[in-house]
């Protein structure tokens, strides 16, 4: 029956097996092709760096990689757009205070 086939059966799609990432240490589940700032916000994690000034927390704004209200730490590389970066299995996201060079020495 045409009822029981899911969109993903019309167009014979076979999705990759979902995977983790880490964030804070913590395991966030991830969906193939999902940038790090969707698994997090789908993770219910709004925020992964805080203000240079102040330490207000900051997350995804515009999504597009304009803002850079996403910056984060990816795999110990400071300011990354998470907007922009597909996450990958194994990858390990951290809190980003500041600028981001945090025991870097810059």
């Amino acid at each position: 029956m045409a009822r029981d086939r899911t969109p993903a059966d019309l167009v014979g799609a076979a999705p990759d097996a979902a995977f983790e990432i880490s964030f804070d240490g913590r395991p966030v589940p991830v969906l193939p092709g999902q940038s790090v700032a969707a698994a997090l916000w789908a993770a219910g994690v709004l925020a992964w760096r805080t203000t240079r000034v102040g330490g207000r927390p900051r997350g995804a704004f515009c999504g597009i990689g304009q803002c850079h209200d996403c910056l984060a730490t990816i795999n110990s590389r400071p300011n990354r757009r998470a907007c922009l970066v597909p996450a990958r299995p194994g990858d390990a996201v951290t809190t980003q205070e500041g600028h981001g060079h945090a025991g870097l020495g810059v």
